[in-house]
C-alpha cells in the first residue's frame, strides 16, 4: 500500500505596493520550496502585488496537486487572516473541484520570532546601552479588529517579559492608535531617554519605510532623546521553521486558533455589527477569475469555531 503524498503547501501573504517586499515574499516562497523538496510549494497575495493567491492555487492544480495546507505569511490574525483568505480558498475550492485544503493559524507571537525581534534590537542599538534604560517601541500594522491589535500588545510585553527592557511599548502605524508620534511621546512621558522603534513586519515595504520616516522626523524634534531604528523580521531561519511549524499543525489538525476575543463571534463593545457578518472574498485586482463584485472590504468571517 502506498503512502499517500504529502498536502502542498500554499502560502498566503498580504502584498505591497514596494517592490523589494513583494520579491522578498517570493524568494521566501522559493526557499520553502528549496528546503522541501518532498512536497509543491506555491504562494501568492491577497492583493496589492502579483501572484494572486488564485494563481497560486491555479499553479499548485496544474502540478495534480488536490490536497494542501494554506499557511497565512502574516504576523496577527486580522481581517485578512479571519476572512479574506479564507473566503478566498472558499472560491478557489469552487473554481477547481475536487480540490481539499486545511488552514493554518497566522505566525505570531511565537518564542521564535520574539528571538529574532531581540536580535533585530541588539543590531540597532550601540553596545554600551544598558538594556535596563533602554525602552522599546513595538510598531505594528494597525487594524480595525481590536483583537489584532491586542495581539501586537501581547507580542510587547512577551518581549519585555525577561530581557530586562525599562519598558516596551506599542503603537501603529496605521488604522489605530497611538500612531508612531504618539508612541514616542508616550516614551518620552513615561521617562525614556533611550528608544529603539522596533518595526513588527516580516519584511520590507511602504509601511515599515513609513515607520522609519515618522521616526526619524520624532527625534530631529526631540534631540534630548536617543532614538533607534531597528529593522524588520525578514527571511530568517526561525521564520522559515516558523512556517513548516505551522503548515504541520494544518496538517494534523492541531490548530489554537483564538477566538475568545474575535468580533465575528463576540460582541465587543463598539463592534457589535460585526458578529456573524457573511464572508466575503478579498478580490485581487490582478485575479482573472469570474468576478464582477468590486472590491469588498467588509471582511467577513469565514475560519471555523468548531475548536
Amino acid at each position: 500500500m502506498t503512502t499517500p503524498a504529502p498536502p502542498a503547501l500554499l502560502i498566503a501573504g498580504h502584498g505591497t505596493r514596494d517592490e523589494a517586499g513583494a520579491e522578498a515574499f517570493r524568494d521566501f516562497v522559493r526557499e520553502l520550496g528549496r528546503r522541501h523538496p518532498e512536497l509543491p510549494v506555491a504562494g501568492g497575495f491577497i492583493e496589492l502585488s502579483p501572484p494572486p493567491l488564485g494563481d497560486a492555487v491555479a499553479e499548485l492544480v496544474e502540478r495534480g496537486v488536490r490536497r494542501f495546507a494554506a499557511v497565512p505569511l502574516m504576523l496577527v490574525s486580522a481581517g485578512h487572516a479571519k476572512g479574506d483568505i479564507p473566503a478566498a480558498l472558499s472560491r478557489e475550492k469552487e473554481r477547481h473541484p475536487g480540490i481539499s485544503y486545511t488552514y493554518g493559524r497566522p505566525l505570531g507571537p511565537h518564542p521564535a520570532l520574539l528571538r529574532v525581534l531581540e536580535r533585530r534590537l541588539a543590531e540597532a542599538v550601540d553596545p554600551a546601552w544598558d538594556p535596563a534604560e533602554t525602552t522599546v517601541l513595538l510598531v505594528g500594522r494597525g487594524s480595525t479588529d481590536p483583537d489584532a491589535n491586542a495581539e501586537v500588545f501581547k507580542a510587547a510585553r512577551l518581549l519585555w517579559e525577561g530581557r530586562g527592557y525599562a519598558a516596551v511599548e506599542t503603537a501603529f502605524v496605521s488604522l489605530a492608535k497611538p500612531d508612531v508620534p504618539g508612541g514616542l511621546d508616550r516614551c518620552a512621558r513615561l521617562g525614556a531617554r533611550r528608544v529603539v522603534v522596533l518595526p513588527y513586519f516580516l519584511f520590507t515595504g511602504i509601511l515599515p519605510d513609513r515607520v522609519r520616516r515618522q521616526t526619524d522626523e520624532w527625534a530631529a524634534a526631540h534631540r534630548e532623546t536617543e532614538v533607534r531604528s531597528a529593522d524588520v523580521i525578514g527571511p530568517e531561519p526561525e521564520l522559515l521553521d516558523l512556517v513548516w511549524e505551522r503548515y504541520e499543525e494544518a496538517v494534523k489538525g492541531d490548530l489554537r486558533m483564538n477566538c475568545d476575543s474575535c468580533v465575528y463571534r463576540i460582541a465587543l463593545p463598539g463592534f457589535e455589527d460585526k458578529v456573524g457578518l457573511p464572508q466575503q472574498p478579498h478580490f485581487h485586482p490582478d485575479d482573472d477569475g469570474d468576478h464582477h463584485h468590486g472590491h469588498h472590504h467588509g471582511h467577513g468571517h469565514a475560519h471555523s469555531h468548531a475548536h
